[in-house]
């Protein structure tokens, strides 16, 4: 019998199985690339339920039939295993249950951390699985749940943070960055989070120092981890209306090259590649990434990478529409519904906006604007979209996109509204503040003069 990082008794002799857990739980809560340490735990003790376990959620998505045996491995030997290592085992058979139900997950990922409360691991599983669930609310409870007894532990704090800030509690979210950063300058989540926080708060110059002094840190990163944080500060550039180049930068040398080596997951590097490339569209500057997009839009043809992520479905159909690859789009969005079709009612329900803002991007890729606002309806707004697996940020794009296409589609008044409600909770945008412009000069209204100097100021007070 050994005990792990967190001092709970696992059923093994090996000491290189205990380590190889350890530094499996290093790599996920630091966001490291080599999260594939867990196979060498397996190697140590075949016999282990923890090791299987863990290694089998570890390659549920990327190879599903070693997923399921690895899960076979660890029924068969739950019979030796400790009270820790069956809560694990329960939780995480239930996330692979074709059909799980969500809430049902959470639920044991809560009396997991009821009864182990010190494995900070766990958390982060069910916090993924809320953000996939569009539920900050629950991952905010298991977080405070846990938080007593680790409120001096690595890594808690970017935790704690995250889902403050999707909730809009900019303030309590910030001090709780900073507090993980405090404990451990090099822990991405604390990092990524404060410069959300930033970004929303429009402090885009102090967004983009931040993260380019933390940048000297990122070279162990995931592939997802380390293009979001460049996502980030292109992001802030973009907003910030710094050189155009400034970006181009950016997705070419951080973004892009990402992919150029050899541990690189691709997958992971799309999601930010086309993420950047949607922003720049919305902002009329695609012409300086035509190539770049056209690429993009080969690789994602490839049907290997649809139905991974939700969130990158709908960046796919976009990409797919906008460079006419029509018929790939079509097929792509054919089975999104088709997989929608197939889910319990209880889901299915729940899914409905995210085909509706699936349909949207394609029909918007494809400058159907008529069409695409047809489907968003007059009271669209994003933020409640997060079921697609998206942050509010992210998601955020969706909105830009409706407020260019009301414009474009000669519906100034509704644009006005929806922007000036918009700019209450982020007035220092400029590209809000131009879009408000374009609206107010629709509707010949002298007020555009007054909002195109204050778009003028903010164009120069950053960069």
């Amino acid at each position: 019998m050994g005990k792990d990082r967190w001092g709970y008794e696992i059923n093994t002799t090996s000491s290189s199985c205990i380590s190889s857990i350890n530094s499996y739980y290093h790599q996920v809560l630091s966001y490291g690339r080599r999260r594939d340490v867990i196979m060498e735990a397996i190697d140590d003790d075949p016999n282990c339920v923890l090791a299987n376990i863990l290694a089998a959620h570890f390659c549920s998505s990327s190879d599903p039939s070693r997923g399921h045996s690895l899960l076979h491995a660890a029924n068969s030997n739950l019979g030796r295993a400790t009270p820790y290592e069956k809560a694990v085992f329960e939780t995480i058979e239930c996330l692979m249950s074709p059909n799980r139900d969500d809430d049902f997950a959470v639920e044991l990922h809560s009396k997991l951390l009821n009864d182990f409360p010190k494995d900070l691991v766990s958390l982060k599983r069910a916090q993924v699985l809320c953000f996939y669930m569009g539920r900050p609310d629950l991952s905010l409870q298991l977080v405070q749940q846990v938080l007593p007894t680790n409120n001096q532990q690595d890594f808690v704090y970017g935790m704690l943070a995250f889902p403050l800030l999707e909730l809009g509690q900019m303030g309590d979210a910030e001090k709780a960055a900073k507090k993980g950063f405090e404990i451990n300058k090099e822990d991405p989540w604390s990092q990524h989070a404060l410069c959300h926080v930033f970004q929303y708060e429009c402090r885009f110059k102090e967004a983009v120092e931040f993260m380019e002094e933390c940048s000297k840190h990122w070279g162990p990163l995931s592939s997802f981890m380390n293009t979001h944080n460049w996502w980030h500060v292109a992001l802030c550039y973009l907003e910030g209306n710094a050189p155009i180049e400034k970006v181009r930068d950016i997705y070419e040398n951080r973004i892009q090259k990402e992919l150029d080596r050899s541990d690189a997951t691709p997958v992971e590097v799309y999601l930010n590649a086309v993420g950047l490339l949607l922003r720049v569209h919305v902002r009329g500057e695609i012409h300086f990434f035509e190539d770049h997009l056209k690429m993009l839009a080969g690789y994602l043809s490839d049907r290997a990478f649809w139905y991974l992520e939700w969130h990158l479905d709908l960046l796919i159909l976009w990409a797919l529409a906008c460079t006419k690859k029509l018929s790939e789009a079509q097929d792509l969005l054919n089975g999104l519904k088709s997989k929608v079709s197939k889910m319990n009612e209880k889901k299915k329900k729940l899914m409905q906006k995210g085909l509706m803002l699936a349909e949207a991007a394609y029909e918007y890729g494809r400058g159907d604007f008529t069409r695409a606002l047809e489907l968003l309806g007059p009271d669209f707004d994003a933020e409640n979209c997060k079921m697609v697996g998206a942050s509010g940020e992210q998601l955020d794009a969706f909105n830009e996109v409706w407020y260019v296409m009301l414009l474009k589609a000669g519906d100034a008044e509704k644009a006005i509204e929806v922007i000036e409600k918009q700019l209450k909770k982020r007035g220092g945008t400029p590209f809000l503040w131009r879009l408000l412009e374009r609206g107010y000069l629709k509707l010949g209204k002298q007020e555009a003069e007054t909002i195109g100097a204050k778009a003028k100021a903010l164009e120069t007070a950053y960069f």
